[in-house]
């Protein structure tokens, strides 16, 4: 990422000095109980962090929190906008063990690239893929 050279006012080479670190997703919502409830199943564990209207449960090396917003209600309008894609390596046991739980089936597992992926959703409606895991 270039930096502006404001002496000359042209992009400069010299790259930044801090380093980013996705380090959480907040998934906002009209019904966080709701919707904690389907992540402690998902997961199959209660909340890593919970202060009775935020949420949150690490995942690798990311949280994923959630909480009411004050802008957010009901479904979402465009559900494949952000995926939250969580790799295993036994992609259709985990959708076995998801589906039998009642969380809505969007595709069932397929083969893509060597690997499997599958989609469901939350309850506002958001997308979440379990997928093989590859390398970038």
């Amino acid at each position: 990422m270039a930096t502006q050279d404001h002496t000359q006012n042209r992009p400069s080479t010299q790259q930044p000095q801090a380093t980013l670190n996705l380090n959480s997703i907040m998934i906002g919502s009209a019904q966080p109980t709701v919707l904690a409830d389907f992540y402690a199943k998902f997961f199959g564990k209660p909340a890593d962090m919970n202060d009775g209207s935020f949420f949150g449960w690490k995942v690798g090396d990311c949280y994923l929190t959630l909480g009411e917003h004050s802008e957010v209600q009901g479904q979402a309008t465009e559900p494949a906008r952000i995926i939250l894609n969580l790799e295993t390596t036994a992609v259709q046991e985990e959708f076995a063990r998801l589906k039998q739980l009642g969380v809505k089936v969007i595709k069932e597992p397929y083969e893509m690239g060597g690997g499997w992926i599958a989609t469901l959703a939350d309850p506002d409606g958001n997308l979440l893929q379990l997928m093989s895991p590859f390398e970038m």
